[in-house]
């Protein structure tokens, strides 16, 4: 055997060892995200903050651990990459709770403005027009956008005009609550408007909660 044959042999042989010590996840397992929590903490010294706040300073793991048993509450690791590690002796029960309820709060609060569209034609009749213009306010109110799609059929594709004068009527009528976010523009036999309302969606629907809690304590009290 060769110089080169045996160095590549010893080079596929430590290859393979180190493959078999690599650590490996089982299919479906997942990462935690959780911080590491009391005897799961192996740093040998930690920066500690105490239950009440108060800064306690570099101590070694085992005096943390009995700090915290002493006052019956865990001791939570949250700077895992400082150096050393930051800990906190905490409730992580009580925590974990405070932390969920607070994704909750962002979820709730979390708005997704909606594109709402309202057809109508150039000849409308003024009461429609009323009803569909009441309709677009009310999105707008809402905090939502509005498509309204002018549909010509037959002859009225000759008069484009006529669909134009009836946009341009309309974002007048809802300026109070809207703006014209895309110019009325034609699209083959239709033409299109964008409306965008003046207050955002998160103003609206703080309104809107605000008008209904009003409304059930107004019921309430008559109830009384």
């Amino acid at each position: 055997m060769d110089a080169i044959q045996f160095s590549l042999r010893c080079f596929l042989a430590a290859l393979a060892t180190h493959k078999a010590f690599e650590p490996r996840l089982t299919k479906g397992a997942q990462i935690s995200t959780e911080p590491r929590i009391n005897d799961r903490i192996r740093t040998p010294q930690i920066r500690l903050i105490g239950y009440t706040g108060d800064q306690v300073g570099v101590v070694d793991i085992d005096t943390a651990l009995k700090m915290a048993d002493e006052v019956g509450l865990d001791l939570v690791e949250i700077a895992p990459d400082a150096n050393p590690p930051v800990c906190k002796i905490m409730d992580f029960g009580k925590y974990k709770y405070e932390i969920a309820q607070k994704a909750r709060e962002a979820r709730q609060n979390q708005t997704h403005i909606v594109v709402k569209e309202v057809r109508m034609r150039p000849k409308i009749e003024n009461h429609d027009y009323e009803t569909k213009r009441a309709h677009i306010e009310k999105f707008l109110k809402g905090g939502d956008k509005v498509k309204v799609t002018m549909q010509f059929r037959g002859r009225e594709q000759t008069r484009p005009e006529l669909g134009f004068k009836l946009l341009q009527r309309l974002a007048e009528d809802v300026a109070q609550v809207a703006f014209v976010e895309f110019a009325p523009k034609q699209e083959g036999r239709n033409m299109t408007m964008v409306l965008g309302p003046t207050k955002k969606k998160t103003e609206a629907v703080a309104e809107q909660r605000a008008a209904r809690k009003a409304k059930e304590q107004a019921a309430a009290k008559e109830e009384a």
